[in-house]
């Protein structure tokens, strides 16, 4: 039997079904939260993974994220308030066909742009990444090491405002990778005498607390800023909405024949702008959106309610989260902060980015593919059934909303091991993320280097053995290294060079 029957069977077992209801359920729940998103998303939910069999456990978490991206569009057209960041184009045009009474027709169209979006990226994913991941075949341990080194300096472009501040995030990420014992040496590091940091800190109780913990601090400092907008025009508008017909929410096939080149050319758009790491829906969206303007025979419905507008943004900024995918499973890099947080995942059920993801361990990585590409489908057909319902989630008070996250993080904590410290580990982390985003940081770069330290270390230390005294000779002898140390450096200095172009484009006006 082929690989990707073998695929569809193993899709077909109970627990794996299961497991990818609850993250359309979950992820559209939370993104339809403002505030929230699919990073906060999938870190709440991972302690659900635990007891879940790998495949199980990553179509939950990749669910999570392209569902989260969709829900965010329920909020922004019908409240014009964003769930997430990569719905902000999307409250343009949809909120203004809200006014119009149109709020469920245009929640169609997002309906409809999400599924072309997300499905398109989850069938070039299927297509490309298994090719890709022959690559991996000719790397050894000192091209890991570049990888990992290279995958760290997307932490400029996930800050490019402040890529000083970024790289400062990363080095203390390295810094918290660094705790534990030394795999090469067993060496105790930065442990302090105590036993529960032999094995280092840990990672989900840290991705709990930077960006869980942290984002439910700031929207409880400012509830009452929060609620004032979320229920900004909810009487009136909202309702316009929820007394359409269902039959309207579901585009017809004209529109869709209509749309169909727009939605294809957003989801290019957005599968290309996820393969580049740190661009991110937020970016996609804003791209495709000014492509459908450029192209559209009438652009000056833009902005006035078009659903051209709508298809453009959501077919984007979910065909992001398939081609964020791409690197993460070829090559280990992630191509969002969503998807750093499932690399988290991916280690935790022993699933390591590279060719042998593909071959030794086929069996669990084409269910996940097929299941992401079933996933978006499934996703529609939920949020044209209980989607409008959903939005009155955005009309809780976050006095109350707050504690029950907490909780929730709490639990998740405590979860990943068992014991009190990971909860311990949890408040530090969500006390340090409130003050870093506080004061312009961001914690993304953290998880990326906790993650990527490890593998860094273990890279350069078995090439150092492997180089035989002569570290630059080794490194410059391999093509692949030269090509990842040139590639490092551009990377590296890029965000940097334009963070310096911008300063003085300002200073001159």
């Amino acid at each position: 039997m082929s690989v990707i029957a073998n695929a569809f069977m193993a899709l077909l077992q109970p627990e794996v079904l299961l497991a990818m209801i609850v993250g359309i359920l979950g992820g559209m729940i939370i993104g339809i939260l403002p505030g929230l998103g699919g990073t906060i998303a999938a870190a709440l939910m991972m302690p659900l993974t635990y007891t879940l069999s790998p495949t199980a456990a990553l179509v939950m978490l990749t669910t999570i994220y392209t569902s989260a991206v969709y829900g965010g569009s329920f909020t922004a057209i019908l409240l014009h308030t964003p769930g997430t960041t990569a719905s902000a184009a999307t409250a343009l045009d949809g909120y203004e066909l809200t006014k119009q009474g149109k709020g469920l027709e245009a929640i169609g169209i997002a309906t409809f742009g999400s599924i072309c979006g997300g499905f398109f990226s989850g069938v070039m994913l299927l297509m490309i990444a298994p090719s890709l991941s022959k690559v991996a075949l000719m790397f050894s341990s000192s091209e890991y090491f570049l990888i990992a080194i290279f995958g760290l300096t997307i932490i400029g472009s996930l800050v490019k405002d402040a890529p000083i501040k970024g790289l400062a995030s990363g080095a203390f990420g390295l810094l918290i990778s660094t705790v534990g014992m030394d795999a090469m040496t067993g060496q105790l590091r930065f442990t302090f005498g105590k036993a529960w940091l032999h094995s280092g800190i840990t990672i989900v109780p840290t991705m709990i607390g930077l960006f869980a913990i942290s984002q439910v601090l700031i929207l409880a400092e400012d509830w009452a800023k929060a609620n004032e907008k979320m229920f900004e025009d909810s009487d009136g508008n909202l309702n316009h909405g929820m007394v359409e017909s269902m039959k309207r929410m579901v585009p017809s096939g004209k529109t869709m024949l209509q749309l169909l080149p727009n939605a294809i050319r957003s989801s290019i758009i957005g599968l290309l702008i996820g393969i580049m790491p740190g661009a991110g829906g937020d970016v996609a969206c804003w791209v495709a959106y000014d492509s459908a303007k450029r192209v559209s025979k009438n652009p000056d419905e833009f902005g006035r309610g078009s659903i051209a507008g709508v298809c453009a943004s959501e077919a984007s900024n979910n065909a992001v989260t398939g081609g964020s995918f791409i690197p993460l499973f070829t090559l280990g890099v992630p191509g969002s902060s969503t998807a750093a947080v499932i690399l988290g995942g991916m280690m935790i059920h022993g699933l390591i980015p590279g060719n042998s993801l593909f071959t030794d361990q086929a069996d669990k990585v084409y269910p996940i593919m097929i299941g992401f590409m079933i996933a978006n489908i499934l996703m529609g057909i939920v949020g044209i059934l209980i989607g409008p319902s959903l939005t009155r989630l955005a009309g809780v008070p976050i006095s109350s909303l707050a504690p029950i996250l907490i909780v929730l993080c709490m639990i998740g904590a405590y979860t990943a091991n068992g014991n009190m410290y990971d909860v311990y580990i949890a408040l530090a982390f969500g006390i340090i993320g409130y003050l870093m985003r506080r004061t312009g940081f961001t914690p993304t770069p953290i998880v990326l280097a906790v993650i990527l330290g490890g593998m860094a270390e273990n890279g350069f230390s078995q090439s150092l053995v492997m180089a035989r005294g002569d570290v630059i000779g080794y490194y410059l002898s391999r093509p692949i290294s030269c090509v990842l140390l040139v590639l490092t450096v551009v990377a590296l200095l890029w965000p940097v060079f334009q963070w310096a172009k911008g300063k003085a484009k300002a200073a001159k006006v």
